[in-house]
């Protein structure tokens, strides 16, 4: 079973939505906390949003923050991504992760000991 797939990608006009969803395989819960990544062609992988599920508390890039909202939904075992106000810098592979063993460092690639396989998202202007 895959622990982690992303859904919910595609290609919107700048200022549009999107809504990514990662449906999770094991108990949400039981993970140190969730994220999403984004990759751009040429650069390298960033955190956008993590949520810790214990608290929650949630955490967002500065350009991100405002207009993305990370959440969990524990009966349907999914973290999403709402993405409001959307950019075409925003343009990129999006990735959710999971750190299950190691202490969460939220922006830190190699905490997360899950990922799922991507979904793209473009923005155009």
């Amino acid at each position: 079973q895959v622990p982690l797939m992303e859904s919910g990608g595609g290609s919107v006009q700048s200022g549009e939505s999107l809504r990514l969803s990662c449906k999770v395989s094991f108990d949400i819960n039981n993970s140190r906390c969730l994220a999403w990544f984004r990759q751009a062609p040429g650069r390298e992988r960033e955190a956008v949003a993590t949520l810790y599920p214990g608290g929650p508390s949630t955490y967002y890039d500065d350009g991100v923050k405002g207009r993305f909202t990370i959440s969990q939904d524990n009966a349907k075992k999914t973290v999403d991504l709402q993405m409001n106000s959307l950019k075409p810098e925003d343009t990129a592979m999006y990735y959710c992760a999971a750190a299950t063993t190691r202490v969460c460092l939220w922006r830190v690639a190699h905490t997360y000991d899950h990922w799922g396989q991507g979904t793209q998202v473009t923005v155009s202007s």
